[in-house]
């Protein structure tokens, strides 16, 4: 249910508004007893989530048998779920009242190399594949590499053949020249599904000013995130979280801004994998349990935060989604 406190206006625009969250995070493991954890989002008046299948270093299997369970999950109940394919599922989804979910995945060390995997995925129904997460890996360099050397020979064949097939290509997590590299080799609109400027947050894995500026450039869009650690100390409050999409609408207009929370469920199982795999997420950058996160309820607060700040009805809807769905019908095929 959306928020009871929120005001009329914010309540009747998003009754009238597409709401596309970019990024959400289902566990990998027992994802069959947590996928109904994707109920939040429709209760909480999102038309659009895409879902992360495969993050780091997990393999295709992950890939695959997580899409599986999603899909199968959603197929199951057609009355409130719909599986984002296409545009025109969307639109069919909002004027319905059910959620349609897309997938995503982050990093592209699954492909192992074999271009011919890109088309697989998004035939899974991966709408965006993020180039690099966090460490180098077979096409470029990630947010903590000490060294960026950009994108690779193979890397440069990804983004062709993501362009071909019509996946979206994202920078989030990946270093700023792979990602400024990735940004000039494309015709396309190029996103960053879930970073928060580092203007206002001096972390690895924000994005700075001229990556802002390199990716509205393309027409792309940057996605602000809920993670407490990228919104400043440990702060996923609304109001912060609004602090975020305010700097980057300012400096390239609302019409490049939109929202990718990267809501993780499984708060438990995140302890678990910061620890285990501290190379990937270094303690001393704040990755450690206890984190927080704005979550899908918050949305609808974000709307009236925006609205109390002045920004005009065409700008917040473009902020909830009209961003995102004007991407997905430029890239998607």
């Amino acid at each position: 249910m959306i928020d009871p406190s929120a005001s009329p206006c914010a309540k009747a625009l998003h009754e009238q508004t597409l709401v596309w969250d970019n990024h959400g995070c289902l566990p990998f493991e027992e994802t069959d007893r947590w996928v109904g954890e994707l109920a939040r989002y429709r209760r909480a008046g999102v038309d659009v989530v895409s879902i992360n299948i495969g993050d780091a270093q997990e393999p295709l299997d992950t890939l695959v048998r997580t899409a599986a369970v999603i899909r199968r999950f959603v197929r199951q109940d057609p009355s409130h779920y719909l599986l984002a394919e296409s545009t025109a599922a969307i639109e069919v989804a909002q004027a319905n009242g059910r959620l349609a979910v897309a997938l995503d995945v982050e990093g592209t060390v699954a492909l192992g190399g074999q271009l011919s995997l890109i088309e697989l995925l998004y035939d899974l129904g991966v709408r965006w594949m993020s180039m690099v997460y966090n460490r180098r890996n077979a096409v470029g360099f990630g947010c903590h590499d000490e060294v960026d050397k950009g994108l690779t020979r193979f890397g440069y064949s990804v983004v062709r053949e993501m362009d071909r097939v019509g996946m979206v290509k994202c920078c989030s997590h990946t270093g700023y020249h792979t990602a400024m590299d990735v940004l000039r080799a494309t015709d396309r609109p190029t996103i960053f599904s879930h970073s928060n400027p580092r203007a206002l947050k001096d972390h690895p894995r924000n994005i700075t000013d001229e990556l802002i500026d390199a990716c509205a450039a393309t027409d792309g869009v940057i996605c602000i995130n809920g993670v407490g650690i990228f919104l400043g100390a440990n702060d996923a409050s609304v109001g912060t979280f609004v602090n975020h999409l305010d700097y980057v609408a300012q400096r390239v207009g609302a019409a490049h801004v939109g929202i990718g929370l990267d809501y993780v469920f499984d708060r438990d199982g995140l302890s678990r994998t910061l620890a285990k795999h501290a190379d990937m997420w270094p303690a001393e950058y704040g990755y450690q349990p206890g984190i927080q996160f704005t979550a899908p309820e918050d949305i609808i607060r974000v709307t009236d935060e925006l609205l109390l700040r002045g920004w005009s009805t065409d700008d917040v809807r473009a902020t909830l989604g009209g961003n995102l769905l004007r991407v997905a019908r430029r890239v998607w095929q």
